[in-house]
């Protein structure tokens, strides 16, 4: 039996919606994938960056709380994101988000 991603810590109801979007749907598959992919999953399927929303996961993967995550550690943690962040702009073969997304739905989008 799998376990919802709100089940991890720091991640409500919110979050299995978000998950669900990126293709992961179960506590366990999120711990499987780690963080940073998971992450970088949530970016090309539609979730605006956010380094605290981040941290969070990470935080919450290792079973403590979102704000235990301070000084060198926190630094740390920022350039993983600017990182994960930098190669979802990059990726060509995200899926559009934003306007980019609602112009393809009704067929003005960028030709691909």
């Amino acid at each position: 039996m799998s376990s919802p991603v709100s089940s991890i810590r720091n991640l409500g109801p919110a979050s299995d919606a978000s998950f669900a979007r990126a293709g992961i749907t179960s506590a366990e598959h999120l711990r499987e994938m780690g963080a940073d992919t998971a992450y970088g999953r949530l970016l090309a399927h539609g979730t605006q960056p956010h380094f605290i929303g981040y941290y969070a996961l990470v935080m919450g993967l290792q079973g403590r709380p979102w704000n235990d995550c301070k000084g060198d550690e926190k630094k740390a943690l920022r350039v993983r994101f600017d990182a994960i962040k930098a190669a979802a702009l990059t990726d060509t073969n995200a899926p559009p988000t934003g306007i980019e997304r609602i112009l393809d739905a009704i067929g003005t989008g960028a030709k691909r």
